[in-house]
């Protein structure tokens, strides 16, 4: 877990590009908050920060919170940049603002690791995980700090270990500006679902960190202001079972000792109910929520699209198992699948209506490159480089079809009391399995008290009061605090209330049909930016 060393002095600039308003980062919430600004602490940057040379300054940027002003480019002499394929164009302005002021700008992370083309005018390119790479970029600008003649591509060609990364550098992030905070236990997944540039990128045998480095970066997140919950940020976190069994004992342990303060959130494969011991687990260790990649309810569309392990008990029984352990199943939804018919989306409806999964990440396919998938529509002429257009795959079904269809799931599944109704079946049938965490000294905070306060004050005046849908909202409280429950009136409200606006616009043409897709939006947040 060291850093590199180096002479001399640098300053190193990370700059984390905005995302475009999506689905999964909750930006429609922020506004019923005391200040968040932003989803999840992202985890590259931080560990590249942390790498750094000790008698180097690092500063981070997350531009979900605020732009990097021309004076902290005049600051720096490196700029660093990491992001994925959705955040393309604001990775490449990031790169126009440094380059303005003279600035070399380096370029990681997973979406110039898989195209490094895509990038041809950034000085640096990192491509590849945390490693040699690393090391020689780090020789490189310890000598030289000027912009080279010619692209410089660094291939990492042996990773580093995760047993020896760092704890990122979260004293560098305002954490408790944050939605979620986020931590990493694995890399890598052994299933190649046809769409997933997961092994691709990060290989098919998870790779781990250890016991101690998770119990460690908790100390650290919770000294620096996480509150409410983490995000186990793997790619699947069942990807070894073994390991999560020999890590979880830790947590329960970690949990218990800090009387807990905190509620776990992972992904997994939904072949995790086969495991009830890891679910038990999980239960105690105040897991409470896990995405599930579940794409669709279709059998024939799961095979195709190689995710048989869906299948390997019924997907509503499955989902039965999770939630009778106190886990709220969140799920991944794909159309515009090669199988789909014109009766696809009301058999999607139809399975959130038998689910009762409140919360669906319903998104156009997007063929991403190094993925079968890219591979196979690349043979077959059918990938489409159009801005106009919500997706770069060239359906079988007629597009104006597919969208319509997406719009129309979107429109009905987040019917406000639809979507009540929803998180009702939540609270009478999962949320009585989750363990009773203790009102401890931690939670009853002075500061988690106040936020508490703060947050069911605007909710009730913004939705309650000022909102559209105060009906089911107010119908919802009632059903909650009959059941004498006032937490989930704060945390539903939150989620709830950016689903139906987030649903709201998609619908209405203002956001991305596709959580993959780099489309260029109006960033029509931005007022709550810096405010």
């Amino acid at each position: 877990m060291t850093r590199f060393s180096a002479p001399g002095q640098r300053h190193i600039l990370c700059v984390f590009p905005r995302y475009v308003p999506s689905f999964g980062t909750f930006e429609y919430a922020y506004e019923l908050t005391d200040g968040v600004k932003a989803f999840m602490p992202p985890q590259g940057l931080l560990v590249i920060a942390s790498v750094m040379p000790a008698n180097w300054d690092v500063r981070f940027i997350d531009e979900n919170m605020q732009a990097a002003s021309t004076e902290d480019f005049l600051w720096a002499d490196v700029v660093f940049v990491s992001g994925m394929h959705i955040q393309r164009r604001q990775i490449e302005d990031i790169r126009r603002r440094a380059h303005a002021q003279g600035k070399v700008v380096v370029l990681g992370g997973p979406s110039v690791s898989a195209c490094p083309h895509y990038y041809p005018a950034f000085d640096y390119l990192h491509v590849g995980e945390l490693g040699d790479a690393t090391e020689k970029l780090v020789a490189i600008l310890a000598k030289d700090i000027s912009r080279p003649e010619q692209q410089v591509v660094l291939k990492t060609e042996t990773r580093r270990d995760l047993a020896d990364f760092p704890v990122p550098a979260y004293e560098l992030a305002p954490i408790d500006r944050y939605f979620l905070g986020s931590i990493q236990f694995s890399s890598g997944c052994p299933y190649t679902c046809e769409f997933c540039d997961i092994p691709g990128l990060y290989g098919r045998v998870a790779r781990l960190k250890t016991a101690e480095q998770i119990l460690t970066e908790l100390d650290v997140l919770l000294a620096r202001g996480v509150v409410g919950s983490i995000y186990f940020v793997d790619d699947n976190l069942v990807a070894n079972r073994h390991a999560l069994k020999e890590l979880l004992p830790h947590l329960i342990a970690w949990q218990k000792r800090n009387g807990y303060p905190l509620a776990f959130a992972c992904e997994a494969t939904l072949n995790i109910a086969r495991s009830p011991d890891i679910l038990a687990l999980m239960r105690e260790a105040a897991f409470e929520t896990i995405f599930c990649g579940i794409e669709t309810p279709e059998p024939q569309a799961l095979k195709a699209i190689s995710k048989q392990h869906n299948m390997a008990l019924p997907i509503l029984e499955a989902i039965d198992t999770i939630n009778h352990h106190g886990m709220e199943v969140v799920s991944g939804i794909i159309l515009g699948l090669d199988t789909d018919t014109l009766e696809t989306g009301g058999n999607l409806l139809a399975f959130v209506e038998r689910s009762h999964i409140p919360l669906l990440t319903i998104n156009l396919l997007q063929a991403l490159p190094g993925t079968p998938l890219w591979d196979r529509l690349e043979k077959e002429n059918r990938l489409c480089e159009n801005d106009d257009l919500e997706s770069n795959v060239i359906f079988k079904l007629p597009y104006d079809d597919v969208l319509s269809m997406w719009r129309d799931c979107m429109g009905k599944a987040y019917q406000p009391k639809i979507l009540f109704d929803r998180y009702r079946h939540q609270m009478r049938h999962t949320y009585p399995n989750k363990l009773p965490r203790p009102w401890s000294r931690q939670r009853l905070s002075p500061r988690n008290i106040r936020k508490g306060i703060h947050f069911l004050s605007k909710i009730i005046w913004k939705v309650g009061i000022r909102g559209d849908y105060k009906a089911a909202f107010w119908s919802f409280v009632l059903f909650s605090l009959s059941r004498g429950k006032v937490e989930p009136i704060i945390r539903v409200g939150l989620v709830a209330h950016h689903l139906i606006a987030f649903a709201r616009d998609a619908c209405a043409g203002k956001n991305n049909a596709s959580h993959y897709s780099a489309k260029a939006r109006t960033l029509e947040l931005e007022g709550q930016i810096g405010s």
